[in-house]
């Protein structure tokens, strides 16, 4: 079946999303959790999200490797890419572990109005922990005493703005407070796990491009969205949302 190009696959959002126009989408498969359907994902704690970062991701303690086929196709190719960072950030509250969130400004070049978590381009030299933590900070006024980094997920690269992106994991300590620069941001919002981890917030694609990812064997990839309360969740947002979603539900005896 073929999907309407422009088509949201959760309508009657509030805030409006653009979605590109492909050659092609198709729907996709179903949640990589969908087996673990039912579970009461509200007594997740962030005691267990972050043994299952420990046990699985990367050392952010040094330089970072290379791990993602995409960056490092690009990066034989002598593209130039503009290397960034985004803070996901984690607390405890009513409802078990959320997530903060933010939709960024209409006034934006890159991405606008989209949800996203904060984050944004590395100065020269910065790492990209220095990145995530002060862009969290500029962007809706997270204080980085209370946060505590816990690792990095798989740096991506988003094909419209050519943009290298590394995902870094932090706790904060009890729910924050925010501020918003409304040059960057309209708004900031937090949403559960268990709520995106319900059948009925998840959805998947598969979308065809004329620009072909270096993984792809019939030049379709994934495209993954989250129902979140009045928007919509895709693109480079959601595949990091799917990788850390997909990790802390992993069965510990689908590691043996």
């Amino acid at each position: 079946m073929t999907l309407e190009p422009d088509a949201s696959p959760f309508p009657g959002h509030i805030y409006p999303q653009v979605l590109p126009i492909v050659a092609r989408r198709e729907p996709g498969g179903p949640a990589p959790w969908a087996h673990r359907h039912g579970e009461d994902w509200s007594t997740l704690t962030l005691r267990d999200i972050e043994l299952k970062l420990r046990a699985s991701r990367i050392d952010i303690d040094g330089e970072m490797p290379v791990i993602n086929d995409e960056l490092e196709f690009f990066e034989q190719q002598d593209a130039v890419l503009r290397r960034s960072a985004v803070l996901v950030c984690l607390f405890e509250d009513e409802g078990g572990v959320h997530v903060i969130l933010t939709r960024r400004s209409v006034h934006l070049r890159n991405h606008r109005q989209e949800v996203a978590f904060p984050g944004g381009r590395s100065d020269d030299d910065e790492t990209p922990v220095a990145t995530a933590l002060r862009e969290a900070h500029e962007e809706v006024g997270l204080d980085a005493n209370r946060l505590r980094v816990l690792g990095a997920l798989t740096p991506i690269v988003t094909m419209a703005s050519q943009s290298a992106i590394w995902p870094i994991v932090a706790f904060h300590d009890g729910r924050p407070r925010f501020e918003i620069d409304e040059r960057e941001v309209d708004r900031v919002f937090t949403v559960s796990l268990a709520e995106l981890l319900t059948v009925e917030a998840f959805a998947q694609e598969r979308w065809w491009r004329e620009s072909r990812r270096p993984s792809s064997q019939d030049g379709s990839f994934p495209i993954y969205f989250y129902k979140v309360p009045g928007d919509l969740v895709w693109g480079a947002t959601a595949r990091i949302l799917t990788e850390l979603l997909s990790l802390i539900t992993t069965d510990e005896s689908s590691r043996e």
